[in-house]
Parts: structure tokens; C-alpha cells; sequence
């Protein structure tokens, strides 16, 4: 769900997206996972800052579509893993895959940069609590 369906009140996103988890970030007193994860989408962003594109050889491995998509570096959401959001795709684990090495890296150093204020990005970083 982005930022602004969460501020008009809304549970649920439009569709459901491929996401990125980011990072485990938590664990609640049950000991399951807070994972913090990153929108996948088809919109370029305005400001280049704000996103990083998947190269499509990454894209091709991990079975998304031929279209490109970025990954949203300005938005976030967290939940307890596996959460009521999740929604298994066509193989064998029920996931996408793992990012290249490389590409993982980037993402988290921007990522952080962006949250630290240390990059200027279209907007500050928004991170969407979800429950169940």
C-alpha cells in the first residue's frame, strides 16, 4: 500500500505488487520477523533519486514481466512475516527470488541515504505500519 492510500484511511492497496524485503528490522515478543519491504513498480519516478530500475536480465530471472519497474526507495512498509499481505507467485518456494548481490547492495545504500536525509528525493521517506 503506498503512503497516500494509508493516509486517506485505505487497508488495502490498489493491486497487489511484487515487493522487495529489505530487511528484518524486529522481532515481536512471539518471535516473528518485522520485515521491512519496498514497492516494485512500472512508474518511472520523477526524480531518478527516488527509485532504482531493475535491469531486465534481473527481471528475467527472477519472472517478472518484460515492462521496466523500479524499486521504490522513498516508501516502505513493515509487517510481521508472513503477513495476511502476501501472496504466493507460480514456483517452487512461492517467491520472486533474491536480488543480484550488487544490485541488493545499492538498494540498501540508498535506501539508507534517503532515510538519513543524506539524498535529495521528491519526497522524505514514508513507512507504512501494517497490521493484520
Amino acid at each position: 500500500m503506498w503512503d497516500w492510500q494509508h493516509r486517506e484511511g485505505r487497508e488495502e492497496g490498489d493491486k497487489d505488487r511484487p515487493c522487495l524485503v529489505l530487511a528484518i528490522v524486529m522481532t515481536t515478543e512471539e518471535g516473528a520477523p518485522i520485515v521491512r519491504v519496498l514497492p516494485i513498480t512500472h512508474t518511472p519516478p520523477t526524480n531518478p533519486a527516488d527509485a532504482i530500475e531493475i535491469p531486465a536480465d534481473v527481471k528475467g530471472r527472477l519472472r517478472l514481466d518484460a515492462e521496466r519497474s523500479w524499486i521504490v526507495l522513498t516508501e516502505s512498509n513493515r509487517f510481521a512475516w508472513p503477513g495476511p499481505d502476501l501472496r504466493a507467485v507460480d514456483t517452487e518456494s512461492g517467491y520472486h527470488g533474491a536480488l543480484t548481490p550488487g544490485l541488493f547492495a545499492e538498494v540498501k545504500r540508498r535506501f539508507v541515504a534517503i532515510a538519513r536525509g543524506e539524498v535529495a528525493t521528491s519526497a522524505p521517506h514514508q513507512s507504512v505500519p501494517r497490521t493484520e
